[in-house]
């Protein structure tokens, strides 16, 4: 069972004064990643499900007896619902310290999002690097600064296929995943390369990518086997409090202030697939992100 657990984030940093946002915070390991966050400072809980949100942050509140965990609605499949939350965190709050990129779909049915992307790269990667853009300038501000964008060991599975980014030729939702969960480690690469080339400083804005681990959670709920096997091997399986740690590592770990653009897992330096490290792939992805969301980011 300890074995299964894997690493584990012994930082006591507190963070008071601070201001934390975890995208997908209601349930699983963003849950517990709040959870963890909410015993140190303060924490906005961005979820699509505003009911099932309160009820997290309710039972957090109790828990750690941190009121400031707040609920703001966002849809990562929306563009306008991520736009709306963005203004509104800005005219509430003047600083953001940690952004942890989180929430996420996996194995879904072939669909679109409102926007028209394919539902895995557009919640997964697209609508996550939409809202990164724009809370930057926030986040700049508020240095120093940490972005954690939560991949997955699947990304070795994944390519950019930029002749069919949206899988209107040819769709398989394991590999939508996987394709996904690669663009969360190259978007990471890229904008980690773009930070440090502006700062002649000791790095104080940075950003890095995690595998949390296979985690019991609600992940696989759009594949009826995956729930099966996710139920029967549940042992074997990482409990969502186990899987927050590296995203908790990595938004709070002292030994980390200064590094960025690397990649994580049991909370420590991991592998990354070579498709992982081509920097080409990583700023055409970079652009043609910009191009689809219809923004200007240099």
């Amino acid at each position: 069972r300890r074995y299964v657990a894997g690493g584990q984030c012994k930082s006591t940093a507190r963070l008071e004064g601070k201001v934390a946002i975890i995208t997908g915070a209601n349930t699983g390991i963003g849950k517990e990643t709040a959870r963890d966050l909410a015993r140190r400072g303060k924490v906005i809980v961005a979820c699509r499900d505003i009911a099932k949100a309160e009820a997290a942050a309710s039972e957090i509140r109790a828990e750690t007896g941190n009121q400031q965990v707040i609920v703001k609605k966002l849809d990562l499949a929306d563009t306008k619902s991520i736009r709306e939350f963005a203004e509104k965190f800005l005219a509430e709050e003047k600083e953001l310290h940690i952004l942890i990129n989180n929430a996420g779909v996996m194995l879904c049915p072939y669909s679109k999002t409102a926007d028209g992307f394919e539902m895995h790269l557009g919640v997964n990667h697209l609508g996550h690097f939409l809202l990164t853009f724009l809370l930057l300038e926030c986040l700049k501000r508020s240095a120093p600064a940490r972005i954690v964008n939560v991949s997955s060991l699947a990304h070795h599975g994944g390519r950019i296929r930029f002749h069919d980014l949206h899988g209107e030729k040819s769709y398989n939702r394991g590999l939508a995943y996987c394709h996904s969960k690669l663009a969360n480690v190259l978007f990471t690469r890229e904008l980690a390369r773009r930070l440090q080339g502006k700062s002649q400083r000791r790095v104080e804005f940075t950003a890095n990518a995690l595998h949390p681990g296979s985690v019991h959670s609600e992940l696989v709920r759009h594949s009826f086997v995956m729930t099966c096997l996710w139920n029967i091997f549940s042992f074997f399986l990482k409990t969502p409090q186990e899987g927050a740690q590296t995203s908790v590592y990595c938004a709070v770990a002292e030994e980390l202030d200064s590094v960025t653009g690397q990649y994580f897992s049991d909370c420590q330096p991991a592998y990354v697939s070579p498709w992982g490290r081509d920097d080409e792939t990583a700023k055409k992805l970079w652009s043609v992100s910009c191009e689809l969301l219809g923004i200007q980011w240099d």
